[in-house]
């Protein structure tokens, strides 16, 4: 098979950055058998003739494996017939293991899986969550699907359904954790894989899990429904350590670096160099954690805070996650399936009201969040909201004394339900 010529695409390989047309041509290049692959082949010629012609050739479709109603994008080319073998090139969503832990054995069974029945073109991994299988014809996705379901790997979303959840690397590996991250991703996808199989909501719904609020894996702004782990006691400081750091760094140094980058001026570093943390206001940025890690530690008192709503922009534009649970203990199996009836209503919630094409953020921004809350069966508690201190129009000298007449008023409606009980 002739290898397409291919100049306007070629001059992409230029420059000192990396490049996906030689990657692609490395693809190309690299058949085990010693020949081309032709379907790589194929799409650099299809690439070549979009820029040519100034359009796009890829049409949608439908393909599936059986039994699933989502997991693959199907694409179909407009000039197949030019390009045969890169004619049909659909994608392949699959799902990775909580926190990306994968063994080299599971990573060679998978690149052995996708030589076989793909275009070898692999995506680890995208905002998706998704290890992105790229490039494979429409009889062979069965195929690719059959075989690696039988060690264990499974679809994951696509279209308007409960999409593939995410969650970073976790206390195996991070010391800032606050969370099993892992565990609450399983719970979470397990109890909503039919969801994710069979698209049946208005649009896509995401979960994200981070550990701590470093939130490295952009729970926060990229999901319906964030984990995102912290602690509610004082920040855990090693005064020895503090004074190893000013040491090696100086005290310059430090103050310029870590005590005025705090948001809040909580830090104030003593003559006699010890570290006060004013732990009242800290609000979590993690940023002394990371400059100091062994100084500086999460508390004891951990849990988790949830967030709702956060997306990329589509209708309304980006929206960050509002927090509906400001701090909840994960230690019991109690607290798990707190945690997962809670997930159980929102989704339940947005299948019933959501626009078509709408995500959870939108829906709340037409409805309100109080009618969200009630919607889901959370009360409106005013540490949703600990300190609105950057907003110039709102008053917060009494902030402390409203919310003690609230947390009085809960009281007395308690007490009164007991009562009638």
């Amino acid at each position: 098979m002739k290898i397409h010529d291919t100049p306007m695409i070629d001059q992409l390989e230029e420059g000192e950055w990396p490049s996906f047309v030689k990657g692609i041509k490395r693809l190309r290049d690299m058949h085990p058998d010693k020949r081309i692959n032709e379907m790589t082949n194929d799409l650099l010629g299809q690439l070549e003739h979009s820029y040519e012609t100034r359009k796009g050739y890829w049409k949608g479709g439908t393909v599936s494996v059986y039994g699933y109603g989502g997991g693959i994008i199907p694409r179909f080319s407009k000039v197949g017939d030019l390009y045969p073998k890169s004619k049909e090139f659909h994608t392949l969503r699959v799902q990775p293991p909580a926190g990306n832990y994968y063994t080299t054995e599971i990573l060679l069974k998978l690149a052995d899986s996708w030589e076989k029945y793909g275009s070898g073109l692999v995506t680890f991994h995208g905002q998706t969550g998704n290890i992105m299988f790229i490039g494979a014809t429409t009889e062979n996705t069965q195929r690719f699907f059959n075989e690696i379901n039988e060690y264990g790997f499974d679809l994951g979303g696509a279209g308007p359904c409960m999409r593939t959840a995410q969650s970073c690397v976790g206390s195996g590996r991070c010391e800032q954790s606050c969370a099993n991250e892992h565990k609450i991703h399983r719970l979470l996808i397990n109890d909503f894989i039919d969801e994710m199989h069979r698209p049946a909501l208005p649009y896509k719904f995401k979960f994200k899990v981070s550990g701590c609020p470093n939130d490295c894996v952009n729970a926060i702004e990229r999901s319906d429904f964030a984990v995102i782990g912290t602690w509610r006691d004082d920040m855990k400081v090693d005064q020895l350590e503090v004074k190893h750091y000013v040491a090696k760094k100086g005290r310059k140094y430090l103050n310029d670096n870590v005590i005025s980058r705090c948001p809040t001026h909580a830090l104030t570093l003593d003559s006699d160099d010890a570290l006060t943390v004013d732990n009242k206001n800290c609000v979590r940025c993690m940023h002394c954690l990371n400059v100091m890690p062994k100084a500086l530690s999460p508390g004891d008192d951990k849990g988790v805070t949830i967030l709702i709503g956060g997306k990329r922009t589509l209708k309304i534009g980006d929206l960050f996650g509002s927090v509906v649970v400001p701090f909840m203990k994960l230690e019991s199996e109690e607290d798990y399936r707190k945690l997962q009836e809670l997930a159980e209503e929102t989704v339940d919630f947005f299948a019933e009201n959501a626009l078509e094409h709408e995500r959870v953020g939108e829906m709340i921004e037409r409805i309100g969040l109080v009618n969200f809350l009630e919607g889901i069966g959370l009360e409106i508690d005013p540490n949703m909201v600990v300190h609105p201190r950057e907003n110039s129009y709102v008053r917060t000298d009494h902030w402390d004394e409203e919310a003690k007449k609230w947390q009085e008023r809960k009281t007395r409606m308690e007490k009164t339900v007991i009562d009638a009980a």
